[in-house]
């Protein structure tokens, strides 16, 4: 084994031997392999989302950068298809650039945030699961904007209301202009 003299202050040479100085720097490079293995570990694999058909809208990225990066207490994730966002496990998710929907008989609500802004929201009752329970998720489509907005919220992060999930979103929806809005038996009479 070859060694090195470095001059060392005060007492003289100081041999230090190559195959030391090479193990030491082989545990500081596994110790380094085991850190970043165990932080690719601890990430969540992409969200599986169906790409919407027009995704390509331009409006869209301005809504996927207003979106916030934490929704109902879930951080987000990455997804599979363009022009969509994920947060938490299960996902909650959103989609821009589904189809808007026509004018329906399906349950319409708006959410308004405390800074004022509303988007309509028509609400797909709660799903249900394989083993027929209530235990599935809420689906939400923008009302009276182009291209239309989805998302899908777990019961999970919405209990038997997921308007506040809705109302965080406000903000980023908003950048798409409305068009239309919803009404109600009392607005027809």
């Amino acid at each position: 084994m070859s060694s090195t003299f470095l001059p060392r202050s005060g007492s003289g040479p100081r041999r230090i031997r190559r195959g030391a100085r090479i193990a030491r720097h082989a545990g500081a490079t596994a110790a380094l392999a085991l850190v970043g293995a165990a932080l690719l570990a601890g990430c969540a694999t992409p969200a599986t989302v169906e790409p919407a058909p027009s995704a390509s809208e331009p409006v869209c990225a301005d809504v996927l950068i207003a979106l916030p990066d934490t929704l109902a207490g879930a951080d987000r994730r990455s997804t599979t298809s363009q022009a969509s966002r994920a947060w938490g496990d299960p996902a909650i998710t959103l989609r821009c650039g589904v189809t808007p929907p026509g004018p329906t008989t399906d349950r319409c609500i708006t959410a308004e945030a405390a800074d004022g802004s509303t988007v309509d929201w028509v609400v797909a009752e709660l799903a249900e699961d394989d083993t027929g329970s209530d235990s599935g998720s809420w689906t939400f489509t923008t009302y009276g904007r182009t291209p239309a907005v989805e998302v899908v919220v777990p019961v999970e992060y919405a209990g038997e209301d997921a308007t506040s999930v809705l109302i965080s979103l406000n903000g980023a929806v908003s950048v798409i202009p409305q068009t239309r809005a919803c009404i109600g038996s009392e607005d027809l009479l």
